[in-house]
């Protein structure tokens, strides 16, 4: 009997563990559906900034709340080429208050 207690308290603490692990991965990554809707309130708030304008104080909350695993998918060779390169996406990044490490790849931006 003491065998198949400490087997369910292990079945126990491994499935609360997967639980939470699942719970942290979600929440840093989100849903597929929250990448939509994430990417979907970035190009809303930030097509200007493809057009060559600054970015508005709502693609800057985007560019300081956004998650870049669902971000970054997105910007494509075009998308990179239409913000006018690498250089003017981190400057443009980090003028709204969010850090970009050299080197950091972004889509099909890296930065200098």
């Amino acid at each position: 009997m003491g065998r198949m207690q400490n087997m369910r308290g292990r079945s126990r603490t491994v499935m609360v563990l997967l639980l939470v692990l699942t719970t942290l991965l979600g929440m840093e990554m989100g849903s597929a559906a929250d990448c939509r809707e994430e990417k979907r309130l970035g190009i809303q708030a930030c097509k200007a900034v493809t057009m060559g304008q600054k970015p508005s104080p709502a693609c800057c909350e985007r560019a300081r709340v956004s998650t870049p695993e669902c971000i970054c998918p997105a910007i494509s060779p075009k998308v990179a080429f239409l913000i006018g390169g690498a250089k003017r996406f981190v400057r443009l990044v980090e003028g709204c208050g969010r850090r970009v490490p050299p080197g950091y790849k972004c889509g099909s931006i890296t930065a200098p």
